[in-house]
């Protein structure tokens, strides 16, 4: 019967379990949904200013072309004259149970430091969130620039993020190191995400001066500016800097609530089969039991 006792706890306990992670899944689903409606409209902000950026650049451009006379572009879009110190920002999450979420993010930082490495530069990491923090502690210690903690903690905040690409700027202009690369997990759907790495600053803008939207003249309307062009893009290239660094913290949230609420569904349907083979086993158990007992009064009686 001590068996009996024991499966009829362990039951018990992964009902508890089972209970937590089912409940963990729905609060993972409800955050995701609000995620993915705050990514959608923040990517339609983006590329609205990327198409502000992208008219004037080609703009200027083409003033630069005419007259022969060079334009003096933003500081945060040229090129430091070496590109010897690197800061990797890394976008993780504080907490666990989000599968492998963490474990890729950290798989492509460690390489990609290894290699920046290997060609003799100098590597700081940026961690956005605990678990990155404390693996690169553990593996790198001397990597680590900053570990910020709690980012994002009540859902992805534009002040946030201008906060922290702020303090990239102040950091890059007074030359603390050369080139910043931002390195986070991009949101395809909640079972398909893919960790990317690109430059952030020096900040470059890639346009297709064939698209018609980069036109002073597009559609039925055409643009003008109160300021001089070159006012107007200082402007619009340090908020589409801002709505970048946003886009990555939105894709990383929103992957990690994606990633959470499929490993809490894992686990809670786990939990259900596991259930199931030990609920089978004490019936089993149980009714082998009876049955002996009923033999031992049966022979007990036929003794008499």
């Amino acid at each position: 019967m001590a068996g009996l006792k024991e499966l009829r706890t362990r039951i018990e306990s992964i009902k508890s379990t089972q209970k937590i992670t089912s409940a963990m899944k729905m609060v993972a689903a409800a955050r995701l949904r609000r995620s993915q409606e705050l990514l959608s409209r923040s990517k339609s902000y983006h590329d609205g200013l990327t198409t502000i950026a992208g008219r004037l650049y080609k703009d200027l451009k083409a003033e630069e072309k005419a007259t022969g006379i060079g334009m003096i572009y933003p500081l945060i879009m040229q090129p430091k004259p070496l590109d010897e110190n690197y800061l990797l920002v890394a976008f993780s999450s504080d907490r666990g149970l989000c599968g492998s979420y963490n474990a890729y993010v950290l798989r492509e930082t460690l390489r990609r430091v290894d290699a920046l490495r290997h060609e003799g530069k100098n590597v700081k990491v940026l961690c956005i969130g605990k678990k990155i923090g404390d693996a690169l502690r553990r593996r790198y210690p001397e990597t680590v620039y900053e570990v910020m903690t709690g980012v994002a903690a009540k859902g992805a905040s534009y002040r946030e993020a201008e906060r922290i690409a702020e303090t990239l700027l102040s950091v890059y202009m007074v030359g603390d190191f050369d080139v910043c690369e931002v390195i986070y997990t991009h949101f395809n759907s909640a079972v398909n995400r893919e960790v990317q790495r690109r430059q952030f600053l020096p900040f470059e803008l890639h346009i297709d001066e064939e698209d018609p939207r980069y036109d002073d003249k597009y559609g039925e309307a055409f643009y003008e500016y109160d300021a001089s062009k070159e006012k107007v893009f200082n402007d619009v290239v340090f908020m589409l800097v801002v709505a970048d660094l946003f886009q990555a913290l939105l894709n990383s949230q929103t992957s990690e609530h994606g990633a959470r609420m499929t490993s809490m569904d894992n686990a809670t349907r786990n939990a259900k089969d596991m259930i199931s083979k030990l609920t089978l086993k004490y019936n089993r158990m149980r009714q082998t039991a009876i049955t002996t007992e009923l033999t031992e009064i049966i022979s007990g009686a036929e003794a008499l």
